[in-house]
């Protein structure tokens, strides 16, 4: 990598090796499972100039670094504290340490983003996240209708498929998206809890603040969202609140349990919380909640730095490990960002940890399979940093389609068969599709020819990464349809 960046790009440029990894984070997709079976030849996808810290220099140290502050924002909210700035110095000498629980240590100490212990008590519960990030609340989404409700059409596809993509900014009214399948997956997540227990959730000394505050701030989106279905109640005497869920039915006093319980009972989405070392300056997972892994859990990952994270994953250590540091130790508060990854599954499945039966499924091409079983999963994902504990935030959901989809949106066969023809062969083993392409690519190449035929596609059209990505032409048309409006 460059060693030298100015402030407006190198967020974008480590979202892009975040996407590099293929956010590996969400899933280690069992990729030997399917390359025993690989027998056809691929073409090799082009070539990628991607640069890289030299393997032979000292490790890159970030003790030094914080990211982006934010206290300035204190300036303009009501406290009971005077605000005051605060050298940087000053905050690195008194640094709240990552195992620290915040509400039993010294007012004086600073999180990373500059916020002193004492300021954030005294911000209470659910503050202001709007102005203490930089990013808006969304806007009210008052047609929203849960039952008839689909997720946005992703196709993130792209060609040509290599080490780089099309990356954007986090859509602020789309952070927490949901749609009909709300009450399904709450039961289920909330069964997988009661199942997998600290696999599923899970979190470690230190993490108090960031769990408290992701809460809160996942609650005020929805609350503001969707606000004919959500509503948060400032209890008599102003201490605590009641979580109003008006699609289950239910009130809950968000104290009486622990955050990232409160959100697998109410949202259908799941978390994983890095927070900065103080004695290096790199970032590891320590608390988390996630019930849509592919491979792995959260059981097997908490407490682990980022690169041990992505241990197993080819060329991380050469390519990727110098860039997502230094990024995850710059990335400010009021920049998130959004990405999709995808796979193609028989069924739906959502937790598979390693071992799990459903494995199986990829060792075998099943000549009995049928195209209507098989389904697009698209893990939409955002990255954030939360303003007051300073910690990064990765939430994606898995969201399912039918293949079957594919046939009337203008350019999806033609590039999805492309990306599963001809893309790098490493990249398509971890994806793990080999075990339905014996009957999802016959029916994309002649949904392709189709689309020519009927000037849905130019004839004579390079395939390449669509102009709407991650969605097709007209697709916000055949969104509406399907909803009925």
């Amino acid at each position: 990598m460059d060693t030298i960046l100015n402030q407006n790009n190198v967020w974008l440029l480590g979202l892009c090796m975040l996407a590099l990894s293929g956010i590996y984070l969400v899933g280690e997709r069992l990729r030997s499972y399917t390359r025993s079976n690989r027998r056809r030849t691929r073409q090799p996808s082009p070539s990628t100039n991607e640069k890289q810290a030299p393997t032979n220099s000292p490790p890159a140290t970030y003790v030094d670094a914080l990211p982006p502050q934010r206290r300035q924002s204190l300036a303009s909210l009501p406290l009971p504290v005077a605000y005051k700035d605060i050298d940087e110095e000053e905050i690195k000498q008194h640094i709240l340490s990552m195992t620290a629980d915040y509400r039993t240590s010294p007012d004086r100490r600073y999180t990373p983003t500059g916020f002193s212990i004492g300021e954030i008590k005294a911000l209470g519960e659910f503050p202001d996240y709007a102005t203490l990030s930089g990013v808006p609340l969304p806007q009210a989404y008052r047609e929203f209708d849960i039952d008839r409700a689909l997720p946005r059409p992703y196709r993130p596809f792209r060609w040509a498929y290599h080490q780089t993509m099309s990356l954007t900014k986090m859509e602020s009214d789309w952070w927490i998206e949901l749609e009909n399948t709300y009450r399904a997956r709450i039961a289920q997540r909330q069964a997988l809890y009661a199942q997998h227990g600290s696999n599923v959730l899970g979190s470690l000394p230190g993490s108090e603040l960031a769990c408290k505050e992701l809460m809160e701030m996942v609650l005020q989106f929805v609350a503001a969202r969707y606000p004919q279905y959500f509503q948060l109640q400032k209890l008599a005497g102003g201490k605590g609140h009641v979580f109003h869920n008006r699609i289950l039915g239910t009130a809950q006093d968000v104290g009486s349990r622990h955050p990232l319980e409160i959100l697998i009972e109410n949202i259908p989405e799941d978390f994983g919380i890095m927070l900065r070392d103080e004695r290096t300056g790199f970032y590891f997972l320590r608390a988390g909640v996630v019930c849509s892994s592919l491979g792995w859990n959260v059981g097997t990952k908490i407490g682990m730095q980022l690169h041990e994270i992505h241990e197993k994953i080819p060329d991380y250590k050469e390519k990727m490990q110098f860039s997502m540091d230094r990024f995850f130790t710059k990335m400010p508060t009021d920049k998130p960002i959004q990405r999709g990854s995808w796979g193609i599954e028989v069924g739906e499945p959502l937790y598979m940890p390693k071992g799990d039966p459903q494995e199986t499924l990829r060792e075998t091409q099943n000549p009995d399979l049928k195209l209507e079983d098989c389904n697009l999963r698209v893990d939409w994902q955002t990255l954030r940093r939360l303003p007051l504990s300073a910690a990064v935030v990765f939430n994606f959901k898995a969201l399912f389609t039918p293949v079957t989809e594919f046939r009337d949106e203008p350019g999806v066969p033609a590039l999805a068969a492309t990306v599963l023809k001809q893309g790098k062969r490493n990249l398509m083993e971890y994806k793990g599709t080999w075990h339905v392409e014996h009957v999802v690519l016959p029916k994309l190449e002649k949904w392709a020819e189709e689309q020519v035929k009927r000037g849905l596609v130019a004839k004579g059209w390079e395939v390449a990464t669509l102009e709407d990505s991650p969605w097709f032409r007209g697709w916000q048309e055949k969104w509406h349809r399907q909803q009925g409006f």
